[in-house]
Formats: C-alpha cells, sequence, structure tokens
C-alpha cells in the first residue's frame, strides 16, 4: 500500500478515530483527553512507519531464502 494514496489517509483516519475512542472513553483519569490524543497519533505514526518498511521491501529485487 503506498503511503501517499487516499486509501492509506482512509485506513490512518480510522485508526486515529479507533484509538482515540478507546482511550477516551475507557479512561477515568483527568488528562484523558490528551492521552487519548497521544496515543492515537503514536498509532497512526506506527502505522505509517510499519507500512514504509513493508512497501520498501516489496521493491527488493533481492530474494533472500532463510532455508
Amino acid at each position: 500500500m503506498n503511503i501517499k494514496s487516499t486509501k492509506f489517509a482512509v485506513i490512518a483516519v480510522i485508526s486515529f478515530i479507533i484509538l482515540f475512542l478507546m482511550n477516551y472513553l475507557g479512561n477515568p483519569a483527568p488528562d484523558k483527553l490528551s492521552r487519548a490524543l497521544m496515543t492515537a497519533v503514536a498509532g497512526v505514526i506506527g502505522l505509517t512507519i510499519g507500512l514504509w518498511f513493508v512497501e520498501r521491501n516489496k521493491k527488493d529485487d533481492t530474494h533472500h531464502d532463510f532455508d
């Protein structure tokens, strides 16, 4: 999946909303808004880095057999 595509942007927004709501609604702490925002942003950043590695390895022409 290309990181610059609209498909990735939709998945990132959906992931952000799900992570934010899970952390905001389930947290009784007084700073739940900032914690929920930080967790959701960190989740989307992790998703972006992970998909960047997958996309980079798809373009690799060398085939390694680890048998």
